[in-house]
């Protein structure tokens, strides 16, 4: 039973990647980061030093606060936090105890330049229909949270990452684009270390319907499917990419957690309900 105002390593593997996960903060020090600079999924490194001046910005958040073992310093962010409105929690443990655990962990070596506003910033051609929706979905629930996408013409792509220090992804000849057989979401969740077996087999899915090869997964052909059929329900690329949030989300709680269930009529012993989380 964890503390109060804790949160186990378990109960937080059930949030991450969600649409509704807590804000994770790292407050390891510089020391501890330097050890091992991977981080939790979709975490943003704060200074515990400075908390007072930015506790304030996650009021009315659900936080979960990491330091190197769960101590002193996830604790006082945590409880500075709390005095400014958000719901925090520590992560009880800490980034040892997760890391060694096994959990998901992402490597922040190739992500972009954040923006003042603490930011990514990416750029891709109009009119997405997978690749370039999924991406977008990969960052924004294991990557940065508040990632910003911008879809400009095909041909101004290169010339648009330039001038607004955007990343470029899914074209060619860049380092976020297709290798081989994959897709660029291949790419990510490999140069971001995100390799749970959940997100590798959405990873197939997604290649399949990309690379026009349905007969990879049966799912591929359904999210092919989903994908063209929203391309013509929106004609805006952000109302588009709004929609395939919740399309992603559906298929990796399907791969997370129910590649097994079936479903008949009538309905049987096999098409119970499951657990929300």
């Amino acid at each position: 039973m964890p503390a109060p105002d804790t949160i186990t390593t378990a109960q937080l593997t059930r949030l991450v990647g969600l649409p509704d996960a807590p804000v994770l903060l790292d407050v390891r020090t510089e020391e501890d980061f330097a050890a091992d600079p991977r981080l939790l999924p979709a975490s943003l490194r704060r200074d515990a030093r400075d908390v007072t001046t930015w506790a304030s910005d996650h009021a009315g958040q659900h936080v979960v606060v990491a330091c190197q073992r769960g101590l002193k310093l996830s604790q006082g962010v945590a409880a500075w936090l709390r005095h400014g409105g958000a719901r925090a929690e520590v992560l009880e443990g800490g980034f040892a105890t997760w890391a060694a655990e096994g959990h998901l962990l992402m490597h922040p070596t190739r992500l972009p330049e954040r923006d003042g506003q603490g930011r990514t910033i990416w750029v891709t051609r109009s009119r997405p229909k997978v690749d370039r929706i999924a991406c977008p979905w990969l960052i924004r629930r294991f990557v940065d949270s508040s990632a910003v996408f911008l879809f400009v013409a095909p041909s101004e792509v290169g010339a648009v990452a330039e001038r607004f220090g955007a990343a470029p992804f899914d074209v060619e000849g860049v380092f976020w684009s297709h290798r081989g057989e994959g897709c660029t979401f291949d790419t990510m969740i490999q140069e971001f270390g995100l390799t749970s077996e959940p997100l590798l087999r959405l990873a197939k899915i997604v290649r399949g319907a990309d690379t026009a090869r349905p007969d990879l997964v049966p799912q591929a052909a359904g999210l092919l499917a989903a994908s063209l059929g929203l391309s013509r329900m929106h004609r805006d690329d952000l109302a588009q990419l709004a929609a395939g949030m919740d399309l992603y989300d559906a298929f990796y709680r399907w791969s997370r957690d129910a590649v097994t269930e079936t479903h008949n009529w009538p309905a049987g012993a096999g098409d119970g309900g499951r657990s929300m989380r």
